[in-house]
């Protein structure tokens, strides 16, 4: 192989250090852990609320990227690709813990996903401020309270900054399904911080 000097590699995109992980450089992967390993925890410790957990499958994302590295093809972005494996990691483990455990999650009947929606704005906060005007401990605490339907889609738009298309190809939705589930995610967020600021008025 035809050495590459790690300026090369850094100025590479992820999809084409995918190509030459796929021709037989490590090295190339390694830089790819380097980048995504810490937005990957932050994003899955958004969707288990456990470090540890969060750890496990951050690692185990990466071996299966690793292990599956030449099932991946082009046509989708790497980010794309890497979340999915993430996510369907991060929800076969839930399913396990909730076999384990037993828990029963009340869920609101009237966030029934197939109940149509309507996208509207409604005071909702933009997407590059939600995140700015939450205080850390509070908006994990609001996250943890939101169903995973929603918890899913907010995490990969207003913490991981995902494009409405990665989203849909990540979690396997039509596009109209997901806005409506970050619409609602957003607006059950706020209430939940308003009880969280302001609890006094909630018990007025």
């Amino acid at each position: 192989m035809q050495a590459v000097s790690k300026v090369e590699f850094k100025n590479m995109s992820d999809e084409d250090l995918m190509a030459k992980f796929q021709s037989g450089y490590e090295e190339a992967f390694n830089l790819l852990v380097e980048r995504y390993q810490d937005r990957l925890h932050n994003f899955l410790y958004g969707y288990t609320h456990d470090h540890q957990d969060s750890e496990d499958l951050v690692q185990e994302t990466f071996f299966r990227v690793f292990r599956s590295r030449h099932s991946y093809k082009p046509i989708a972005k790497f980010s794309t690709w890497m979340y999915t494996i993430a996510v369907n990691l991060a929800k076969s483990l839930y399913k396990k813990k909730k076999r384990m455990t037993k828990v029963t999650i009340h869920k609101d009947p009237d966030d029934s996903e197939d109940r149509p929606m309507k996208l509207e704005d409604n005071g909702i906060l933009p997407d590059d401020s939600l995140h700015e005007k939450m205080c850390v401990d509070e908006l994990e605490d609001a996250l943890m309270e939101l169903s995973d339907d929603f918890r899913e889609v907010v995490v990969l738009r207003d913490l991981q900054q995902l494009s409405y298309e990665e989203i849909s190809e990540i979690a396997d939705l039509p596009m109209g399904t997901v806005k409506s589930r970050i619409n609602r995610g957003r607006a059950k967020l706020q209430e939940q911080l308003e009880n969280y600021v302001y609890p006094e008025t909630k018990s007025a």
